[in-house]
């Protein structure tokens, strides 16, 4: 069984949550299988690691619960991107528009460093909002977004071609393809 198959016999759907008309992907039952884990968590360090990359930038909430478990495994700094409001310190901030609305994702500025490179993680892309206003925080700060590591990525919702209209064209790993 190829790991797409895999892990869609593992997660289940939620009809109408958060709200009617939306598909919910949970993944709890994912993240009570460390055998299915690992998996995941394996695949995402073999994409990490042709990119290169230099920190693993994880977007709350859901995104955390693969983006350190890569960190720790390629001995590399986390970053949380989190709510607006949820950090201490300096931020930097930008908002973005949600499969069912919109909201504000902040990184600590002194988790932020000129040059190096970032990999960003989270467990779906729908729309890509959160995904490139992460991006986004990333590059104004003189850092490099090298890549995007996703669990789920609903193709119908076309968040990848919002990453992609970019001047640069970053490598997307998504190991569910939902179309």
């Amino acid at each position: 069984m190829n790991i797409q198959n895999e892990l869609l016999s593992i997660i289940q759907d939620v009809p109408n949550f958060p709200k009617e008309g939306v598909i919910f992907k949970d993944i709890n039952p994912l993240l009570r299988d460390p055998v299915a884990m690992k998996k995941v968590i394996a695949e995402m360090v073999g994409f990490a690691r042709e990119l290169q990359v230099q920190n693993i930038v994880g977007i709350e909430s859901r995104g955390f619960f693969f983006g350190l478990p890569l960190a720790l495994q390629m001995n590399l700094p986390f970053i949380a991107a989190r709510k607006k409001g949820k950090l201490p310190g300096i931020v930097v901030n930008e908002s973005y528009n949600l499969e069912y609305g919109s909201d504000s994702i902040e990184i600590q500025k002194s988790a932020l460093n000129i040059g190096e490179r970032y990999l960003i993680v989270d467990d779906v892309i729908a729309t890509g909002g959160t995904a490139k206003a992460c991006s986004n925080i990333i590059e104004k700060s003189g850092a490099q977004v090298v890549g995007f590591s996703f669990l789920i990525e609903l193709a119908f919702l076309r968040g990848r071609d919002l990453l992609q209209n970019s001047a640069y064209k970053f490598p997307i790993q998504s190991l569910i393809n939902i179309t």
